[in-house]
This record gives C-alpha cells, sequence and structure tokens, in this order.
C-alpha cells in the first residue's frame, strides 16, 4: 500500500464518467423490452393499423409476420448477445474499455438505426441480431469498467447500477411503446436507441480510458492523469491494484472470517500480466474456483426463471385472470424497478453473500408458493408470489452477480472471465424462454390445474446452484 493515497469519492467527472458508461447496459435493457409493446403495430395484427401496403415517408406502416416469425425476430437478440459476449473479452483488452464501449455503441446504432428503418423482414431481423452484439458486448465491459473506475468503498454501491440501468431500460421502452405505438411512430422506439449510441459516441473523446487498463498497458502518465480527474484527492504513484486487491475482500460480509476468502487475490503477482484468452481460462487449474463463481452466480440468475417470468407473466395468469394480467404485468416492472433500488444502500453494509443469501431464499419460496397458488387455484397467492419473486430476485441474484464478477477475477482473467460468465448468462436465458411454455404444458399433462409445476423444477435449479456456489465461495 506504500505510496498510495486511496481515493473515496468521485468528482462530478468521475459521476458523469459513470453516466457513459451505463448507456451500455440501459441500451441492454432497452432492447429486451423493444418490441414488446409494439409488437401488435408491427406485425399488421392492430386494429387500428391500416392496410400492409400503406407506407408512411416511403416506409411501409407494418411488416407481415406470423407469432413464430416474431418469435424468432425476438430470439434473434439473444443469439447476437451471445456473439459479443464470446468476443468481449478481445475487444475490451485490445480497445481498452472505453473502446469496447464505443464499438457496443456503434453496434447498437447501426442495428437499431436498421430496425427503425426497415422495410422489409430481412433488415428488421439483421437489426435485431446486431443489437444483441452491441448489448452482448456492452454488458460485459459494463460492469468491468465501473469497478475500474470506482473508488473501492463505494464499489459494490456503484457496481449495483448495471442492473438498475438495465431495469430503467426496459421500463422507458416499455413507456415508449405504449406511446408510440401507432402505424406511424412505432419505428420512433427502435430509432431513439439508435440516437442514444450516437450521442454516446459523440461524447466519448471526452470520457477518460479505466486507470486500471492504462496502468496494465504501461500508460502510467495517463492513468495518473485519469485517477485525478474521476477522484478526489487521488495522488497514485503506483498501481491502483494495489488497493483494490489488497483491501478486504468487498464480497465478505460484515464481520466474516478471512478464511471465508473464495480467491486468493495475487494482485502484485498478476499486476502486469498478459490478459489470458477464453482457451487460455478454461485450462488454468488455479482460475478453476473465480471461474466456477462466476458462472454459477450467472446460472442463479437465469435458472431462477425470471425471465420466464418477465416473459410469460401474462400468460401464467391468463386462465385465471384474463383481465388482469396485463396490469400484473405492469406491476412486475415497477417491482423490479424499485427492488433494484434497494442494493444501492443496502450492499455494502450487509455484504455480498447476505444480500445473495435474502435474494435466493425469498425467490426459492417464492417459486414454490407460484406453484401451490397455481395448481390449487389460489390465484391471489400465485399473483403476490410473482411480485415477491420479482422483489426477491431484484435485491441481490439480479445486480449482486454483476458486481462479482471483477472482484473474484485476478486482473490478468477479468475480461475472459466476464465473456464466459456472460455467454452462459445468454445461454441459458435463451433455453429458458425456449423451453418455458414446452415444459409447463408437458409437466401438467393438459390439465391446467398442474400448470404451477413447472415452477417447482425452477426452484429446484435455483437451490442446486445456489448451494454450489456457495460451497465453492467458501472453499
Amino acid at each position: 500500500m506504500a505510496g498510495v493515497h486511496e481515493p473515496h469519492a468521485f468528482t462530478l467527472y468521475g459521476w458523469s464518467a459513470c453516466v457513459w458508461i451505463l448507456v451500455v447496459s440501459f441500451q441492454y435493457g432497452y432492447h429486451i423490452s423493444a418490441l414488446n409493446q409494439i409488437q401488435a403495430v408491427l406485425t399488421c395484427r392492430s386494429t387500428t393499423s391500416p392496410d400492409a401496403s400503406s407506407t408512411f415517408l416511403g416506409l411501409p406502416t407494418c411488416i407481415p409476420m406470423s407469432d413464430a416469425t416474431f418469435s424468432v425476430v425476438t430470439s434473434v437478440y439473444t443469439v447476437g448477445g451471445l456473439l459479443g459476449s464470446l468476443f468481449a473479452n478481445v475487444v475490451m483488452d485490445r480497445l481498452g474499455r472505453k473502446g469496447a464501449c464505443r464499438v457496443s455503441a456503434a453496434t447498437t446504432a447501426v442495428g437499431a438505426g436498421l430496425m427503425g428503418v426497415a422495410a422489409s423482414l430481412t433488415p428488421l431481423t439483421v437489426g435485431r441480431l446486431l443489437t444483441g452484439v452491441g448489448a452482448g458486448i456492452g454488458i460485459c465491459v459494463g460492469p468491468i469498467f465501473l469497478s475500474e473506475v470506482c473508488p473501492p468503498k463505494i464499489r459494490g454501491t456503484v457496481g449495483v447500477l448495471t442492473q438498475f440501468a438495465i431495469v430503467i431500460g426496459i421500463m422507458v421502452t416499455q413507456g415508449m411503446g405504449l406511446q408510440f405505438a401507432t402505424p406511424r411512430q412505432w419505428r420512433f422506439v427502435l430509432l431513439f436507441s439508435a440516437a442514444l449510441s450516437i450521442a454516446q459516441i459523440v461524447v466519448s473523446p471526452l470520457v477518460i480510458e479505466s486507470p486500471t487498463w492504462l496502468d496494465r498497458h504501461g500508460l502510467l502518465r495517463e492513468k495518473d492523469k485519469a485517477a485525478r480527474k474521476i477522484w478526489k484527492n487521488a495522488q497514485i504513484t503506483s498501481s491502483t491494484d494495489d488497493f483494490s486487491d489488497d483491501a478486504q475482500d468487498p464480497l465478505l460480509s460484515a464481520g466474516e472470517d478471512e478464511e471465508a476468502v473464495p480467491v486468493e487475490h495475487t494482485a502484485k503477482a498478476d499486476e502486469h500480466e498478459a490478459a489470458i484468452s477464453i482457451p487460455q481460462l478454461l485450462s488454468a487449474p488455479e482460475l478453476r474456483k473465480p471461474l466456477t463463481i462466476v458462472c454459477f452466480s450467472m446460472l442463479c440468475q437465469q435458472l431462477s426463471g425470471i425471465n420466464a417470468v418477465l416473459y410469460y407473466s401474462n400468460d401464467i395468469l391468463s386462465t385465471a385472470l384474463p383481465d388482469l394480467g396485463p396490469y400484473i404485468s405492469l406491476g412486475i416492472t415497477v417491482v423490479n424497478f424499485i427492488m433494484t433500488a434497494a442494493p444501492i444502500f443496502l450492499i455494502e453494509r450487509y455484504g455480498r453473500k447476505s444480500l445473495l443469501s435474502v435474494s435466493a431464499g425469498g425467490a426459492f419460496l417464492s417459486l414454490l408458493g407460484m406453484g401451490i397458488g397455481l395448481n390449487s387455484n389460489m390465484i391471489a397467492l400465485a399473483s403476490v408470489a410473482i411480485l415477491t419473486f420479482v422483489a426477491s430476485f431484484a435485491v441481490g441474484i439480479g445486480p449482486v452477480p454483476f458486481v462479482m464478477i471483477p472482484e473474484v477475477s485476478p486482473r490478468h482473467a477479468v475480461s475472459a472471465l466476464s465473456s464466459v460468465g456472460l455467454s452462459l448468462n445468454w445461454i441459458a436465458n435463451f433455453l429458458v424462454g425456449l423451453v418455458f411454455l414446452p415444459l409447463r404444458n408437458l409437466l401438467a399433462h393438459g390439465d391446467s390445474s398442474k400448470e404451477g409445476r413447472v415452477f417447482y423444477v425452477f426452484a429446484a435449479m435455483l437451490a442446486f446452484c445456489t448451494f454450489v456456489l456457495f460451497r465453492v465461495y467458501r472453499g
């Protein structure tokens, strides 16, 4: 720690840089729901849609497609996300964290712009794929960039903002969709995203590069200059890794024994070690523990079934509450937003493990409640359980894994670990969305009173992933 004056707070410029970084996470959430509200008018199924041959400003007012085709267009986003995440480590290490954000913004701008001016199915699908690629890169680099520019004392609080930005993106796109779901205005939902990414690129020359990345590449003068711009009282004459890794492991809850540290940090040893590739990561025995932690934290997210609930909440309750399903879906979005704000204030006080434990326990009980409520026709129980499930997820399982990636990863492996973890996240996301309805119908055997059985499966998977995560984490 000699020679290091540890920063405790951001300058105004530092907070502005965080907002710039969070745009990539916002775009990730924005495009998750970008097509949901405009589906009917986009596919020529709205009762207010004119004839499919009608145009506005030279573009068709809608693009005819079946439900199956629309599902393909929607799911292409996850395919692009997987591709982006797989190559994100190469982009981050070669172009820097800021450069990776620029690539994410540029890809998103092209993709969203292409969708916004699409006159047929092909450009719409290609644009959707490109927005997924941009999101895949962005969701990898965003948490790492935030961690590397953030003062250690508030790293957890700032790290939670990744998930908060995602949730805000979902809310904004749903609100805009309600407003612009008309034959002549639905394209604005997509063009807004393109304009936001272009604005991010235009502003990017004013944003600093990560001091950690600069230090690893021997750009010490640039590193010190960046540190002084973003941190108050920053007088750093040695690696920024020194104070971040020599400090108590932030994953420890208050009062926990240091023997519980899951990863032996060797910051000084790997401070200038060359960044590793994904094949090198998978074959390195010393990185198996952080790799397992990252992978199972991501599996806890997706195998909990959160996206099944977000995608199909209307369908889940449609039999018993055909008129109230949309309002419950709106309630889910509001609860998700409110509860995602809670970890911003709780994570540094109670620790990562505590939030994960409470979150996983609440989600597990809520999944059981959904199953029991649906199987027993106790719709009030099922409705409340859906809301408590989303609330439980938002408190810990949702935001904490994004905070964990840069904290449990050695500096030379953080990019590769992020790519592997987020790629696994995209794959699990896609599979859950794909198999949920068929699995529900298979387990119900055609009996609507047994449709809740599928939630027992998700409860079991969540329990298993949480058990493995904490067993490995405790060494």
